[in-house]
């Protein structure tokens, strides 16, 4: 039963996320005039198509590994192009219908998060409080005097102009801003309500907050962590829908930047491969999220859609990033780079990205299947 939920949800997860994904370079296409041939959501031999009015083919393929839009292009020598359709193809469109065109995707994925979010909101969501455990002794939490039973009522961010805390209303809020401080090395100030009621402000210098490592917490090398708390200590979220727009729209922005900076780190070797996960980390966490319930499964869709967006924009020449730093290139030099240069650029990420896709599965089996 275990395993039957966690494949149902994993088709779930990637028909939701890759087909938004894939919709909105279709929608954008059909906005800027381009003619789309195929819309696809998975590859391999096709379990299911039926070609629409628009004369666009609409594919389920039986490997559910991710999605494409093919666009008439007359840069694709498998594709002749009439005088009629012509004015129809990508590359005769404007270098910023183009740019809208491929941007329309991540983009997509990012308002998907937000929608998720909103919904789970307006329906009300149990939130942990953010009352502290006790902190290690040798940690910066400990020195700086936090105790058990202190319980984060503000936050506010070093420097800054504003003389008011910003009001955290749960330990999910805070657990997102402690790491966007900690990956962008900025000091903060938290706002502590002690166990006996007295309030006192807490300040975190920069200099002092740890640094992102591999396979390491850095919360819990800087020693705040959650106390565990009773259901009847939970506290509701329940917004309205401007305030759960607004509020939703601040969740993913924060996320965005905190997966930003995490994604640099394994450029920069603070962030460790190993923690990399393939279609196996995806399925496990997608069928674990859903028996939580729905508003987990809604958590879990909007940080993958997140993560799908921004995976998409790394500027790869095989991901919507690459084509992206080909239109900057143009917008520049005033010239498109050569087919030639980026039929070789292509080759070159198409290793790469399959060295990562095994890397993610080696990490995954490892996971799942060591001893």
């Amino acid at each position: 039963m275990q395993g039957l939920i966690t494949f149902f949800t994993f088709i779930i997860t990637i028909g939701i996320l890759v087909g938004f994904h894939e919709y909105g370079h279709y929608a954008a296409a059909r906005m800027c005039g381009v003619r789309v041939l195929r819309f696809a959501i998975g590859f391999g031999k096709p379990l299911y198509r039926f070609t629409s009015q628009n004369k666009t083919e609409w594919v389920i393929g039986s490997i559910p590994l991710g999605g494409y839009v093919k666009l008439l292009d007359g840069r694709d020598p498998e594709q002749t192009i009439d005088a009629v359709n012509e004015a129809n193809a990508f590359d005769r469109k404007p270098l910023w219908q183009r740019s809208f065109i491929v941007a329309a995707g991540p983009l997509a994925n990012f308002m998907l998060a937000i929608v998720f979010l909103m919904v789970i909101y307006l329906a009300g969501a149990p939130q942990l409080p953010a009352r502290l455990q006790a902190p290690p002794e040798a940690s910066l939490a400990a020195k700086m005097g936090l105790v058990a039973g202190d319980r984060v009522s503000g936050w506010r961010d070093i420097p800054s102009t504003a003389t008011e805390f910003e009001q955290v209303i749960s330990w999910n809020q805070l657990r997102w801003q402690l790491l966007d401080a900690i990956t962008g090395e900025n000091g903060f100030v938290l706002e502590v309500t002690s166990p006996s009621g007295g309030r006192s402000a807490i300040q975190f210098p920069a200099d002092a907050l740890p640094r992102i490592q591999p396979n390491q917490d850095p919360l819990a090398t800087l020693g705040i962590r959650p106390a565990m708390a009773t259901p009847e200590e939970m506290a509701l979220l329940h917004l309205g829908p401007i305030d759960a727009l607004l509020y939703a729209s601040e969740r993913v922005w924060l996320i965005t930047a905190v997966s930003t900076k995490l994604m640099l780190g394994l450029v920069t070797g603070e962030t460790s491969l190993n923690q990399l996960g393939g279609p196996l980390s995806i399925a496990d966490m997608a069928g674990k999220s859903a028996q939580v319930g729905w508003q987990a499964f809604f958590g879990f869709l909007a940080l993958m859609s997140i993560s799908i967006g921004l995976l998409n924009l790394i500027p790869i020449p095989m991901l919507d990033g690459g084509q992206l730093l080909y239109d900057a290139w143009e917008l520049v030099s005033g010239k498109r780079l050569p087919i030639s240069v980026q039929e070789w650029l292509h080759k070159l990420s198409f290793i790469l990205l399959i060295s990562l896709t095994f890397l993610a599965l080696f990490n995954d089996l490892q996971r799942y299947f060591s001893p």
